[in-house]
């Protein structure tokens, strides 16, 4: 995967760092900042609408305003964009990193989107001594992680956590006599999907419920009829999916066109965009997934009229925000420091408290613990249920209602 070696890339970041201390305090002409993102491919749809527009509204906004503070050199400087293509591949994603490292000579690098790319540019990154803001990363392996890479953030949380957060959903409503044990269960065959299935296999098990379907499918699946044709037979009344969004979007198609209509209906990223509600319209009222917000803060609703006014759309309800609160820190952070100083930078991500549209952020031991496992779209607005103790989380509406004919 890596054309060069990691002493390569180490010596490199070396000679970028002595001739940033040889500038002799010249204030520096930008920020350079960095990413490879997928503009193509099957992760392309969740990296356009999650991460990318949050990237380029950060970006406008730190520029209109002059750009980053920097204390040492008394002024702001600008930041200044270099943008790669991984096409969702990474090798392609560890290419383009290793690029920005050693070529750009970038001050920052932001991650990709997804899961698996994230897991495979972070040992470059911690090679090379970069702040590795962890945004749209779900994994368990998260507290190693940080410890194995303490210059990485995992603001996203576990798959252990978000599957016991839908566990406990349902068994809460199990508790109250409103559903039965059957649950079905799809997972998309991935390091996301697989780990989360994991997850809630053991979660579903200790809570005595009744696993009736469990099915992995490929990454760009062409048809989901015949999948949801076996669900459907089963009569579950808990359906569960981790699911990207091409998938979500085509496993709710079929389940519409199907009239499969259980009592639970759980699919996994991109059920919070804002192009799902587009695509079903009042049919996604009930339907539950992963993620949330607090739709009625005021820090949400100022920072979603933002970018709906940049984009013309609106972010998803879960890992949107989550990305623009990381590039919150990393200039409060970097301004703090005052200068471009990527080991004091990420000191301060591992010690500071920084305000951001999710309300304060401290970090422990690296990851952000303040995280919506379940969703719920109710009366247009797809609103954070669990944890309950969050501040914003509504209550769940149940039953889900019953499709609507086309």
């Amino acid at each position: 995967m890596i054309t060069r070696s990691t002493i390569a890339i180490v010596a490199a970041l070396a000679a970028t760092i002595t001739s940033g201390i040889a500038a002799h305090g010249q204030t520096p002409k930008s920020i350079k900042i960095g990413y490879a993102i997928s503009l193509s491919g099957p992760n392309a749809s969740g990296a356009g609408i999650t991460v990318l527009p949050n990237y380029r509204l950060w970006v406008k906004e730190v520029n209109d305003a002059g750009g980053i503070m920097l204390k040492s050199f008394g002024q702001r400087v600008p930041v200044e964009v270099i943008e790669y293509d991984d096409h969702s591949n990474a090798d392609k994603a560890v290419e383009y990193v290793e690029r920005l490292i050693t070529q750009d000579k970038v001050d920052f690098i932001l991650p990709p989107w997804g899961t698996g790319l994230n897991l495979a540019v972070g040992p470059l990154l911690h090679d090379a001594g970069y702040p590795h803001l962890a945004v749209t990363a779900l994994s368990d392996r998260a507290p190693e992680l940080s410890k194995l890479w303490p210059n990485s953030f995992w603001l996203l949380g576990t798959m252990t956590g978000a599957a016991q957060g839908v566990v406990e959903t349902i068994a809460k409503l199990r508790s109250e006599g409103k559903i039965g044990n059957r649950v079905a269960m799809l997972s998309v065959a991935d390091q996301f999907g697989i780990g989360l299935a994991k997850a809630a296999r053991r979660a579903l098990k200790k809570s005595g419920f009744d696993l009736v379907y469990d099915r992995s499918y490929p990454v760009e699946p062409k048809d989901m009829t015949a999948i949801m044709t076996e669900v459907k037979q089963l009569n579950p009344e808990s359906f569960l999916a981790f699911s990207y969004p091409p998938d979500t979007i085509a496993i709710t198609e079929r389940a519409r066109a199907l009239s499969f209509n259980p009592k639970v209906f759980y699919t996994g990223v991109g059920t919070a965009f804002s192009l799902y509600k587009q695509r079903f319209g009042a049919d996604v009222e009930g339907v539950m997934g992963l993620g949330g917000w607090n739709a009625d803060g005021p820090e949400s609703i100022a920072y979603l009229k933002r970018h709906m006014e940049m984009t013309g759309e609106e972010p998803d309800r879960w890992a949107s925000p989550v990305t623009y609160a990381s590039l919150q820190m990393l200039q409060q952070a970097i301004e703090r420091v005052g200068k471009i100083d990527r080991v004091a930078v990420i000191k301060e991500f591992q010690t500071g408290t920084f305000d951001t549209i999710l309300g304060q952020v401290k970090l422990e031991n690296n990851l952000y613990k303040e995280n919506w496992w379940v969703g719920q779209w109710q009366n247009g607005e797809f609103h954070g249920i669990a944890p309950a103790a969050l501040p914003g989380a509504q209550q769940i509406m149940f039953p889900k209602p019953t499709w609507h004919d086309d």
